[in-house]
């Protein structure tokens, strides 16, 4: 649209050049010949100059309007598009703050839960030799708790019993681990970890033994007599 408009001033530019050229030079051939005739070749210079201005004022009005709004619909543009950048890294950086509040509270739980996690590390002593696995464990755990050798028979049998010292075992009402504790999770009074750490069920185990039979043995006769301990 520019270039066209620009073509089209151009031109009646130079016409009107031409039509003033002519004037001058009429001008100069006579001082009263507008007033002599009306039909003279000045006053058609005349009315011709006077066309061309008109018409190139109306290219000139045409041409500043139209950059005029030209430009008021670029700047709406770029303000639009201004708009949408800020929109997006204000998205952005609502975003980049949700994934770093999650990952935040991720590595607090994961702390939480380190710190509340039952022992892993046991020495398994030379006594317990002729046990391997969860068992081995459980004799030695067993031995920290103040039982004998004897008793540690009666827990073998026991568990044996119920899980098979398998630490994963649940049955259909809801018993879980190593010891069948119901529900399984009261085993988290002795860890977060209960469902899948062995020493966690272990220890929680010999801490209900205690505190309900007193002993393996003791827990082992009652399982013998009704058949749950």
């Amino acid at each position: 649209m520019i270039p066209l408009l620009t073509r089209y001033g151009a031109k009646l530019a130079a016409v009107l050049v031409l039509a003033l050229g002519a004037v001058v030079a009429i001008s100069a051939a006579s001082d009263n010949l507008w007033q002599t005739d009306a039909n003279h070749p000045s006053q058609a210079a005349a009315e011709q100059q006077a066309e061309a201005e008109a018409a190139y004022e109306e290219v000139r009005y045409q041409h500043v309007n139209y950059i005029a709004e030209t430009a008021g619909a670029d700047v709406t543009v770029k303000s639009a598009a201004v708009s949408d950048y800020a929109a997006d890294k204000a998205n952005s950086l609502n975003d980049a703050q949700k994934e770093a509040d999650e990952a935040e509270e991720a590595a607090a739980d994961a702390a939480e839960e380190a710190a509340n996690a039952g022992r892993t590390d046991v020495d398994i002593p030379g006594s317990c030799s002729e046990y391997s696995g969860n068992k081995a464990t459980g004799c030695a755990l067993a031995q920290e708790h103040g039982f004998g050798m004897d008793e540690i028979g009666c827990l073998v049998a026991l568990w044996d019993r119920e899980s098979g010292w398998n630490h994963t075992a649940a049955n259909g009402i809801g018993a879980y681990g190593i010891p069948q504790a119901l529900p399984g999770d009261k085993m988290a009074s002795e860890g977060s970890d209960w469902e899948t750490n062995p020493v966690t069920q272990i220890e929680w185990g010999l801490g209900y033994i205690e505190g309900r039979y007193g002993t393996p043995c003791e827990a082992w006769n009652h399982s013998e007599e009704v058949g749950w301990y």
